[in-house]
């Protein structure tokens, strides 16, 4: 999720924990501290784009190093305020601080390493936008309430209703993801579409409109499908465009580490394409047709053939705010109308 949620959700859970234990202030600010800590990973540079990005979300995600790293930084914030009689307490506050972290990142679907050391798997589940206001709400007013109430029973009970709504609505996308994946998975088989991999995830800042891509599970189509389904849509049925996949180009670069990266981390959900000599490989995951994010051009034609690059470059786009926003409003309320490309 974006920083303002994440510090957002860790200054709540340590007021949560800490009550009057200690001033509000006090367990707001490091509970936004230890909410905030995983996230400077993106501070390290681990040679190239692709590798970035794969490497976001991994060891600094992990439920047992944050869980390791928890105990000798509670015990940091307890010594700094003199407070080594409620050093577990503290403890208690920082722990569910740093680990709700990366437990709210899985419900995205970038991909969550938390498992580490003992699996690199990127968990995601896609059921909610990396920005969405109406989770992120809840905990900023909350929050605020408790903190202008000074450790009031009024402002401990608003600050713990945040927490129960923030998670209410988590669960709401994980349902709604459930009922637009049902109508994907029956208006893929009635166009006769035999997907290999379905990706049901929101549109940006809603719970309402879903992008699915399928990817065919046919090589000799070589082709990705996008559609769209709003849960306002008079009929549970939905279309597709199809996009040609670039299965040629991946059996051209069989040993290139950026591409076997890209291909792992997405979970099978990318493409190759080739543009003016040069090949790009494009996470699916996030973006829509025809922008994407996370493009990265990997090789060079030479002659007839694909020479890899010595180091990645980032070429991804965001999509067309002034074109985009106007449809995914009309889009989001169940108007069928065809996205921009």
């Amino acid at each position: 999720m974006d920083s303002l949620s994440q510090i957002a959700l860790g200054a709540a859970v340590s007021v949560a924990v800490m009550g009057r234990r200690t001033a509000l202030w006090k367990a707001a600010l490091w509970g936004a501290v230890a909410g905030t800590l995983p996230d400077l990973d993106v501070l390290f540079d681990h040679g190239d784009p692709i590798a970035n990005m794969v490497l976001h979300r991994a060891e600094s995600h992990s439920l047992f190093w944050l869980t390791l790293f928890s105990l000798p930084f509670a015990a940091v914030v307890a010594g700094l305020h003199k407070q080594w009689a409620l050093r577990g307490r503290w403890w208690l506050a920082m722990w569910l601080a740093l680990v709700t972290h990366p437990l709210l990142d899985v419900m995205t679907v970038y991909g969550t390493q938390l498992a580490l050391p003992f699996t690199n798997h990127p968990y995601g589940v896609g059921s909610v936008f990396i920005i969405d206001l109406l989770y992120t709400l809840p905990l900023l007013v909350g929050t605020i309430w408790a903190l202008a109430g000074r450790g009031s029973a009024a402002g401990l009970r608003a600050n713990a209703l945040g927490l129960v709504l923030s998670t209410a609505y988590l669960a709401w996308g994980v349902f709604a993801q459930a009922q637009a994946t049902q109508v994907a998975k029956a208006s893929l088989a009635a166009q006769g579409i035999a997907a290999q991999h379905v990706l049901v995830t929101p549109s940006a800042f809603n719970s309402l409109l879903w992008r699915v891509v399928a990817v065919s599970g046919d090589p000799a189509q070589d082709a990705y499908y996008e559609g769209f389904y709003s849960l306002l849509d008079p009929a549970p049925t939905m279309g597709f465009d199809r996009f040609a996949r670039g299965h040629a180009l991946t059996a051209q670069l069989p040993n290139d580490l950026g591409v076997q990266r890209i291909q792992a981390f997405s979970q099978g959900f990318y493409k190759l394409h080739e543009q003016a000599g040069q090949v790009f490989i494009t996470d699916l995951r996030m973006g829509q047709e025809p922008n994407y994010i996370f493009s990265f051009a990997v090789a060079r034609r030479n002659g007839g053939a694909l020479v890899p690059l010595a180091k990645p470059e980032q070429i991804g786009a965001r999509p067309d705010i002034q074109r985009g926003l106007p449809w995914l409003w009309q889009r989001m309320w169940g108007q069928v109308i065809p996205p921009p490309r």
